[in-house]
């Protein structure tokens, strides 16, 4: 008898988890299927599953296709599993590929290729809709958002679209989707809702046309290079009843939203200075370093550094300075915002060309909270005081590079379980899109900012 194991979080169950299940049971004569708890579904980076695991275990038994249902509960159990069960094969699907190669010593480990559309039959009664997924854009973050997929229930991304055919179809060979590289009607009518993440100065007519024709947009920022266009895109969006996210991920991470309720607690005292800063020394090939238009720091990191600004002060500043360090090309290498409230001062700082200490400062009257970097990551934090010995530190919960929270925000927001709009306002958007407005009326201009 040849005994095959598989797990899974079986979540939303569909058509791809039985047909999974089933090629599953091709391979041997026996069949165990591991399903995991919720707690381990949390501890391994599973950011926002839905049905419960008695729900769960009870569709994968639904299907007679398993042998025998186990729990798995925490790691290394795999490693006990194989051995208590004298398993021949182990199998999971090809987004895991290379994962648990480690395995191989046990037994034959076998990765099956994905189902590119599973959303079409539903074998569940609930009304959380999987979300067919398109993405504008075959780069880098592109990548990024195929590595993070499989952490989030409720999204099956199913095709991309990229007018450079030949960055497309090297796209379609690594992770086994169609790509379009002409018809982005064509697209748009496959997917329930895109993610953008083309060049900057594509993003605002690509969401457009997403959002008249009735799908739902996750745009990386900047949203919009103007306020009017941003203003737009968000009336659109109410209009057609579309979810428009922008995709700063630092305002979706639990740890960020920690710390600026922190803030708001009055255990600091009021506010007064906020200084933000966000600087990585960029490939010199980059686009960041060799777009004169739509590259540089600004561009890139500015929404970064001004979202803990606008979340402690709102968005009604008094003024607004913009220095920038330009090179040769006359991108900006270094960017650095001052505004004024009401309440306080702040600064954002930005850099493609300069490196600096990358840290997160709330300056308050009775103390201060400092996240050093990555503070847009925000896995760790200090409140310090007069008082050198006392000093508070948080460690909140961080997952993956973040962008899984984005993901599970904007799928739970489609399927209206969600509207955690304050997370990340229009109100604030639309700030940052007019201070990018003021950045780039300068730079097209050609003046020294």
């Amino acid at each position: 008898m040849v005994k095959v194991i598989t797990y899974g979080t079986f979540d939303l169950f569909h058509q791809g988890h039985v047909r999974l299940l089933e090629r599953a049971k091709r391979l041997g004569d026996y069949l165990i299927v591991g399903v995991t708890t919720e707690h381990f579904d949390e501890a391994r980076g599973k950011v926002n599953v839905i049905d419960s695991c008695l729900e769960r275990i009870e569709n994968v038994r639904k299907t007679g296709l398993a042998d025998e249902i186990i729990i798995e509960d925490h790691a290394g159990q795999k490693i006990e599993d194989i051995q208590k069960y004298k398993v021949d094969i182990f199998t999971v699907g090809s987004d895991w590929t290379g994962t648990f190669d480690y395995l191989n010593t046990l037994c034959k480990v076998i990765y099956l290729e994905r189902t590119p559309d599973i959303s079409s039959t539903m074998l569940r009664s609930n009304q959380f809709k999987i979300v067919k997924m398109g993405i504008v854009g075959t780069g880098r973050i592109a990548a990024r958002f195929m590595a993070e997929e499989k952490f989030v229930s409720g999204i099956n991304t199913v095709c991309a679209f990229n007018p450079e055919s030949d960055s497309g179809n090297l796209f379609r060979k690594r992770y086994g989707i169609n790509t379009y590289s002409e018809s982005y009607s064509r697209f748009l009518n496959e997917i329930d809702a895109v993610y953008i993440a083309s060049p900057n100065e594509t993003h605002y007519e690509y969401a457009r046309k997403a959002i008249i024709a009735g799908k739902h947009v996750l745009c990386e920022n900047p949203v919009a290079l103007n306020r009017h266009d941003a203003a737009e895109l968000f009336e659109l969006a109410e209009k057609q009843d579309a979810v428009l996210l922008e995709g700063i991920k630092t305002a979706y991470c639990p740890g960020f939203q920690q710390l600026i309720n922190t803030a708001r607690s009055g255990q600091i005292g009021e506010i007064r200075d906020i200084e933000a800063c966000f600087t990585r020394l960029a490939d010199l090939h980059s686009r960041e370093r060799t777009d004169a238009d739509y590259g540089g720091a600004f561009l890139e990191y500015a929404a970064y550094t001004l979202l803990p600004i606008f979340k402690l002060y709102g968005t009604n500043y008094k003024d607004v300075r913009i220095h920038s360090i330009k090179g040769e090309a006359g991108l900006d290498l270094y960017t650095k915002i001052e505004l004024l409230f009401d309440q306080g001062m702040a600064t954002a700082k930005c850099g493609v060309g300069v490196k600096t200490e990358g840290q997160l400062v709330i300056s308050g009257s009775n103390g201060y909270i400092l996240a050093e970097s990555p503070w847009w990551l925000t896995k760790k934090y200090k409140i310090r005081y007069e008082d050198p010995n006392r000093v508070e530190v948080f460690e909140p919960t961080f997952q993956g590079d973040g962008l899984r929270y984005e993901m599970g925000e904007f799928v739970a927001q489609i399927n209206k379980i969600g509207k955690n709009q304050y997370l990340l306002t229009k109100n604030e958007i639309i700030a940052m899109s007019e201070i990018t407005e003021l950045f780039m009326k300068e730079r097209m201009k050609g003046k020294a900012i």
